[in-house]
């Protein structure tokens, strides 16, 4: 897995939900019992825990915003700082499942 793949997984995440109003995010997710952008939210705490843990520093709470259209921007972010953090391939790989994930939840 590289960076390049991990950025085109974000990059199909983001084209998804990029346009969705509030509505849309707050419908639930596919067979679950949360908010589409409770799921996304927990997949950008997901993506930042791997940053955090890449760059050997401490975990910190994304914080949710008040609109959830900021969700695909914080998604951008965290997934800028894991690969800034120079993690290893299955990291990457991980990173990306869970995206993939998410999006097929979504």
């Amino acid at each position: 897995m590289s960076a390049a793949e991990l950025d085109r997984a974000v990059t199909l995440l983001v084209r998804q939900v990029g346009h969705w109003q509030q509505p849309r995010w707050s419908a639930k997710a596919e067979g679950g019992n949360v908010s589409r952008a409770d799921l996304v939210h927990k997949l950008v705490q997901e993506i930042a825990n791997l940053a955090a843990d890449a760059a050997g520093e401490p975990r910190r709470e994304v914080p949710r915003l008040p609109s959830d259209q900021a969700l695909p921007d914080q998604l951008r972010v965290v997934t800028a700082d894991l690969t800034l953090a120079d993690p290893p391939a299955p990291v990457l790989a991980e990173a990306a499942e869970a995206i993939t994930r998410t999006r097929a939840a979504l």
